[in-house]
């Protein structure tokens, strides 16, 4: 019912609320500001061609708040400067980029599964109105996926660099690699089927990402 659909909703906040508090300033405030990106996602499939892209930013925002909350480092600018003195946190330095680096790689692989995703309701968006970045496409929609996903593998190496991360991580992003070419080959426009098994396939690559940036960590950097 709705109630217990708004109760579940104000529950899972309080709970998120309270997980937030026990984090520093920066991601706190990052935190915060994510709600923005929240509360517009369910309006952009009817304002812009491009909701994956939409979501790409508010599903990966992780990335920006888990960085900050576990080195405190992530814009230019200190507290200090804004008059936050006692502020446990310190920007700036290679590390920030890296984030970022992360945080983009991550929209551009949410861009490209969530446009494969798409592909099962291309009818039925049309019919509705929907738009979505997989009727932007249409016939290029493999070529499209397959610049989403080059970009994501980028910024990946990118935030390994960055960071210092030594060289299993480039082994492991390989195989990262190697499976978003293999979702992009296999693409059937019109197999819905198909579409939501590789969507789900993310899973797998989502783990191998995850283990390159484990390998890195514990391998001796360049």
């Amino acid at each position: 019912s709705v109630k217990e659909a708004l109760a579940f909703t104000a529950a899972c906040s309080l709970v998120s609320l309270l997980i937030l508090l026990t984090l520093n300033l920066t991601a706190i405030l990052l935190g915060v500001a994510s709600l923005l990106l929240v509360a517009a996602y369910p309006f952009m499939k009817r304002i812009t061609w491009w909701p994956q892209a939409w979501l790409g930013l508010t599903f990966n925002w992780g990335a920006l708040m888990g960085f900050a909350a576990a080195s405190g480092y992530l814009a230019m600018m200190s507290w200090p400067a804004l008059g936050l003195a006692d502020a446990p946190i310190r920007m700036g330095g290679h590390l920030t980029l890296a984030a970022v680096a992360l945080y983009a790689g991550g929209v551009f692989w949410t861009l490209g599964y969530d446009t494969i995703y798409a592909l099962q309701d291309l009818e039925d968006d049309a019919m509705v109105g929907v738009k979505s970045s997989a009727r932007r496409l249409g016939a290029g929609v493999r070529r499209g996926v397959a610049v989403f996903y080059l970009l994501a593998v980028v910024f990946a190496a990118l935030a390994g660099l960055l960071a210092g991360l030594g060289p299993l991580f480039y082994v492991g992003l390989t195989g990262y690699a190697l499976h978003l070419a293999w979702q992009t080959r296999s693409i059937r426009p019109d197999d819905g089927p198909l579409a939501l098994a590789l969507f789900k396939s993310n899973r797998e690559a989502g783990l191998m990402l995850l283990l390159a940036i484990i390998l890195g960590s514990v391998s001796l950097p360049l």
